[in-house]
């Protein structure tokens, strides 16, 4: 894999832009697919399993949001920092938020072990299914360790404008994944009958893969980490400035597992086939806002450099670019929903209760998600020029002040079909509100 990085504060923006967004695609792309390919395989041995896969996701969601929000922070400060920092500087920053983020995840691993039944019997599993949910997450957890450092890792290659690298290695990483999906769930060939445990050991298989590819890139390529530590005074302070992005940017990710595993609980008393319907529309919902959440990736980096740079005109025009992509993605995905919701749901379900939940979910929701576009952008324009806090508002009013409560609302007057309209409401006010903030914050400091 060779370097591929670029500079983004000059040049055509939308250019730039595409340059960037498209290999993170790919690389998010097979990420997403491996999530849907495990949905569409579990689905196959069962509706409990499937639901027992749905319960798992907030809490899968929970780690994967912590990882996030160190990348965040990671990438942040390094693509702040690149142009004007010596190499050495660069290097130190990269090995000490790599360092934390170890740290941070090695509690989380202990402490999941330990709380997997209590955890999951306060989100409504029970008796079997609470045994399916133990086969899953006593596995995934240990692969924990997988998922921080090629999070991190890639948010480091990525900073230096190299976004193929880092696609490459998250599509590469998913395809195994995906291939040893069937061989360990059904036991093809030599393989025994795994189920939901091989579903969780492919996983780990697929991220460790990629995180010794992300150290060797880090390592030998790039030499983007070195054994010389900073003093402890230097390496405090350096976490200190991961941790201000980081940790509003990972409370905001952390935010919405969270809350959706208070939805989960709520829909899980709708039976079974409910829960395991929203666990389809919520790995769909990653797939459908792919390429929003690459140009999210790609813009704190763009937003990043150009805010060193003084460039803060480029900003506000990327944002706008930005923005107009989101219409139009949103536009085709509430088009396509329209049309297949039912073909889409019978993939992943041949139970018709959850084809039927499943496409309601679509039918209803799909056209907000433009507006969610405008919120991924507007998060990553604020956590790139080193603003976290108006990031994590946002998205506390979109799933705690907004979907949350009004899901118990609706949910007493018009069931689960009340649930799906309060998160059509709370996407379409906090995707408005995002627009004007971020308009109205880049065109303050343009003009001083």
């Amino acid at each position: 894999m060779r370097r591929r990085n670029i500079t983004l504060t000059e040049g055509n923006i939308a250019s730039s832009l595409v340059h960037m967004v498209w290999p993170m695609l790919f690389g998010m792309l097979g990420m997403v697919v491996f999530n849907l390919a495990d949905t569409y395989f579990i689905g196959q041995v069962g509706v409990n399993e499937l639901a027992a896969l749905g319960f798992s996701f907030p809490v899968v969601m929970l780690v994967t949001s912590i990882s996030l929000g160190m990348g965040i922070g990671t990438a942040s400060l390094i693509s702040r920092s690149i142009g004007g920092a010596d190499h050495l500087t660069v290097r130190r920053y990269a090995t000490s938020a790599l360092f934390l983020g170890i740290m941070i995840i090695l509690v989380f691993i202990a402490a999941g072990q330990l709380t997997i039944r209590p955890l999951f019997s306060v989100l409504g599993a029970e008796g079997e299914m609470l045994e399916l949910i133990h086969d899953y997450m006593s596995i995934w957890y240990w692969g924990m360790i997988f998922v921080i450092i090629p999070m991190m890792g890639n948010n480091i290659i990525r900073a230096t404008g190299d976004t193929f690298t880092p696609g490459m290695i998250m599509l590469l990483s998913a395809s195994v994944n995906i291939v040893l999906d069937p061989f360990l769930i059904f036991g093809l060939g030599p393989f025994p009958v795994l189920s939901l445990k091989g579903a969780a050991l492919a996983t780990v298989f697929g991220r460790a893969m990629g995180m010794v590819l992300t150290l060797y890139i880090l390592i030998k390529r790039d030499q983007l980490l070195t054994k010389n530590l900073p003093t402890r005074r230097d390496i405090f302070r350096i976490w200190g400035k991961v941790l201000y992005i980081a940790g509003p940017a990972a409370i905001s990710i952390l935010i919405t597992p969270l809350s959706i595993g208070i939805i989960t609980r709520i829909i899980s008393r709708y039976g079974e086939p409910a829960v395991a319907a929203f666990g389809v529309v919520t790995r769909l919902e990653m797939f459908a806002m792919l390429f929003i959440h690459a140009l999210g990736s790609v813009m704190i980096i763009f937003v990043g450099q150009n805010w060193g740079a003084g460039q803060k005109e480029r900003i506000l025009q990327g944002y706008r670019i930005g923005a107009l992509f989101s219409v139009g993605w949103g536009l085709i995905l509430f088009i396509v929903a329209q049309v297949f919701s039912h073909e889409i749901a019978g993939v992943f379900s041949d139970d018709m209760q959850v084809v039927d939940i499943t496409a309601q979910y679509l039918g209803i929701v799909s056209f907000s998600y433009m507006f969610i576009g405008f919120l991924v952008l507007g998060i990553s324009v604020f956590n790139g020029v080193n603003k976290p806090l108006p990031a994590t508002g946002l998205t506390a009013l979109r799933m705690v002040g907004l979907y949350v409560p009004t899901s118990v609302l609706a949910a007493w007057f018009w069931d689960i079909k009340g649930i799906f309209w309060a998160a059509f409401t709370a996407n379409i006010l906090t995707g408005i509100l995002a627009y004007i903030l971020v308009r109205a914050f880049l065109k303050r400091n343009t003009a001083s």
